[in-house]
Parts: C-alpha cells; sequence; structure tokens
C-alpha cells in the first residue's frame, strides 16, 4: 500500500489523533504526521507493543492517528503460527552481551579476516573440482560463534566492508555470521549456533560450479542461464555429500535455502512443514545480505529498504516469525550503517544497544556540509550534546555513496581505534 492508498484508507476508519506524548502500550498507530518513507517505521500501521515503540514515535512525530477498532491487535507478520512461533519467541528477552565492541573488535577482525581467507580457499578448492575439509571450517565457525557471543555487534561490524567483486565469499561469510547473530537472538544453545554457522558458510559452496560467465553475469540471465544458476542448489547437495565429515544439516540447508513456505521455490517446491528451521534461518540471513550488498548487477539497498523488502514475503517466502526476529536482532541501525543526524552531520553505527535500539553508538565522519572532520564517538544513550547544545538523535540511514564514504578505506585509516 503506498502513500496515497492509505490516505483514502485512513478516511474509512475511525481514527483519533493524538499528541505523541500521550501515547499507550496497546495503541495501534494507523497514520503518522509525515510521510511513511522519512521514518524508520518498518510497518505501515503497527501496535505499540512497549515503551521503546513509544519512544521510536516520539523521536520521530508530533502526532499520529490512533485507529481505536485495532486496539492491541497483532499485526499479521506476527500471527502466523511457524515450527519457532509457537508461543516460545514471544517469551523471549534480549541475550546479554559478555563484553563490549571495544573489547571483541580486535578478535572480531582477526576472526574475520582469517574465516573470510579460509572460505576463499575453499571456494577456489571447489573450483578445482575438489571437496571442502569440514573439519577446517567448524574450526573457523567456533571463533565466530565465540566472538558473536561476547559481543554481536563487532562481528556484524565487519559485515559491511564489501567488495562488489568478491561477493560470493563474502556473501557465505555474512550469512554465517548473520545466522549465528540470529541464532543467539533466539537463545539457541551453543552446539547448535556451530551447526547453524555452519550451514551459513557452505550454504552456497555450489555456486562455485557454476560457469563465471554466469555467476558473475552482469546483466539479466536468460531463462537457460537461470537454469544453470538454480541448479547450485543441487550441485552444492551433491559437493557436500562427497566432502568427508560434512555436517547432515548444512547439506540440506545447501539443498533447501531457496525453498519457500508457499511452495514456490527450487529445486522441490517444498512447502511450509517440510522447510527445517535452519533452513529457514539461511533463507531469511541469505535474502538480507543479498539485498543489501552491492553486486555486478545491482547496487545494494539500505537496511530499512531491505526489511521492508522481506516483510512483504514474510509468511508466503520467509517464516514470518523468524523474520520479525531478525529485524529484532539487528535493530532499526544496526552495527555499520551509515546515518545522518538531526544536525546534518553524518556517521557510523558502532554499536547499538540492546534495551535502546534507537541510540546506538556512532563515528561522526562528515561535520553538517558534509565535510571530513576527525573522527569522534557519540553515545546517543549518554544522551551527548551537539554544538547548539541539543541531544543528538538520527535523522534517517543513508547509503554511503550518497555523501562519497568508503567504509573500507576508514576502516583501513583505523576508524576503529576511536573507540
Amino acid at each position: 500500500m503506498n502513500e496515497s492508498d492509505l490516505d483514502l484508507f485512513a478516511t474509512s476508519i475511525d481514527l483519533i489523533e493524538i499528541n505523541v506524548k500521550d501515547l499507550k502500550v496497546g495503541m495501534y498507530v494507523s497514520k503518522l504526521d509525515r510521510p511513511w518513507l522519512e521514518t524508520s517505521f518498518v510497518f505501515q500501521g503497527f501496535e505499540l507493543k512497549n515503551e521503546d515503540d513509544i519512544e521510536a514515535v516520539q523521536s520521530q512525530c508530533d502526532s499520529v492517528f490512533i485507529d481505536i477498532t485495532k486496539q492491541a491487535k497483532i499485526p499479521p507478520a506476527y500471527s502466523k503460527d511457524t515450527a519457532y512461533s509457537k508461543g516460545y519467541l514471544e517469551k523471549l528477552t534480549h541475550p546479554e552481551k559478555h563484553s563490549t565492541f571495544a573489547q571483541e573488535i580486535k578478535n572480531a577482525e582477526y576472526v574475520h579476516r582469517k574465516t573470510s581467507n579460509l572460505i576463499k580457499s575453499f571456494m577456489h578448492q571447489v573450483q578445482l573440482g575438489g571437496t571442502i575439509n569440514a573439519e577446517l571450517a567448524k574450526q573457523a565457525v567456533a571463533e565466530c560463534v565465540e566472538s558473536v557471543i561476547n559481543s554481536p555487534d563487532a562481528l556484524i561490524w565487519m559485515t559491511q566492508l564489501k567488495n562488489r567483486d568478491e561477493y560470493t565469499a563474502q556473501h557465505s561469510m555474512n550469512v554465517c555470521i548473520f545466522a549465528i547473530a540470529l541464532g543467539r537472538h533466539i537463545h539457541l544453545p551453543i552446539s547448535e549456533l556451530h551447526n547453524l554457522g555452519f550451514c551459513g558458510m557452505m550454504h552456497d559452496m555450489g555456486k562455485m560450479r557454476v560457469p563465471l560467465d554466469i555467476l558473475n553475469k552482469p546483466g539479466k540471465l536468460t531463462p537457460e542461464e537461470m537454469t544453470i544458476m538454480q541448479s547450485h542448489t543441487t550441485m552444492g547437495w551433491k559437493l557436500l555429500m562427497s566432502s568427508p565429515g560434512m555436517y547432515g544439516g548444512a547439506i540440506d540447508v545447501a539443498y533447501s535455502h531457496h525453498e519457500r513456505l508457499d511452495g514456490n521455490g527450487y529445486p522441490r517446491n517444498l512447502t511450509d512443514n517440510e522447510i527445517s528451521p535452519f533452513t529457514r534461518i539461511v533463507s531469511i540471513v541469505d535474502m538480507y545480505d543479498a539485498i543489501s550488498s552491492d553486486r555486478v548487477y545491482q547496487n545494494g539497498r539500505t537496511h530499512l529498504e531491505t526489511i521492508s523488502v522481506m516483510t512483504k514475503v514474510s509468511g508466503t517466502h520467509l517464516d514470518s516469525a523468524l523474520t520479525i526476529k531478525f529485524i529484532e536482532c539487528l535493530g532499526i541501525y544496526p552495527a555499520g550503517s551509515i546515518v545522518e543526524m538531526n544536525t546534518g552531520e553524518v556517521g557510523i553505527v558502532v554499536e547499538v544497544n540492546p534495551k535502546a535500539k534507537i541510540r546506538p553508538k556512532i563515528i561522526l565522519l562528515l561535520n553538517e556540509n558534509k565535510k571530513p572532520v576527525r573522527e569522534r564517538l557519540i553515545d546517543l544513550t549518554k544522551l551527548d550534546l551537539d554544538a547548539t547544545g541539543h541531544n543528538y538523535s538520527i535523522r534517517k540511514i543513508v547509503r554511503p555513496e550518497t555523501y562519497n564514504i568508503d567504509i573500507n578505506r576508514y576502516y583501513q585509516r583505523g576508524l576503529l581505534s576511536v573507540i
């Protein structure tokens, strides 16, 4: 539903305009005092489920329209029963971090570099006709799990160091990290985090058996080329089956991660009850990284644009409850996001506070005139003040190229040393 459609819809129901200071938990927000796309809200219409929701609305609007006919009703994306959602996910609390971003980032850098290089070596070996060394992969995943348990934002930040010419290898690394982070968020046991991360790392290895001219084609694939590309799931299944010591769950995920709940996926047109929990998770994080990454034929979308696309297909393509949990896991402003502040200054999100996700730690990179400045850290949970004495707040997420920000270059210059 677009903005004009929403306005027409709003006239047909009983709406009450209310000052945001008077919002209460359980109210249903149907319309804002500004366009939805100018805010960080994923849904065009949502229930205020807690004080954080109220605070998010108050930070971006002066007044909203409440639909009294929908008080305390649950949005459809939350309501569909799935393998995880039958009363389990809703009872979960936020897992505690074992250390801070600053304490974990050096280890995360080491783990990310080491594991990325290992994945590249695996892919090169597969291109040459070889198989996967499962034991080396499991050891690398174990280090990723330990880092995510300590402070997930550190490894999630590293997923922003992207090179479109190395998309396939980076994608496998990122899917491994995001899958572990989601697993941690829903309190999976450590042994299951190891298995889940391993599934994420292995899910796309079959692409190394796809001809490079098809895999890296910058234009639209022909129907024949698309058939070959889609065969990577079957080739991945065969590859992992032939690799000694391979975890059976990873074989299933490699074969099934493009299946859809409504049966419109491939290669076997599986439906809801035939898709395993780990496949559901990897499918979600696979789609997120694919949409948000720069590729040879497209520029990646922002975090909010990406999760908007995903919510539209939750319940049909993706597990709806797990999709919501993944969005909760990353927050509105994930680590590595480029954000424009209320002052016009621009920075990069470093660490998210799980209890106040709209108030992350940010390293400021550009001044209000979009000119580079000496980097400095601000913490929105401490209500840091801008040059005029007012509290900082985030205006919106922007793409790095909007203001010619090269995250890789900042990182190589020692950006994270200011933490």
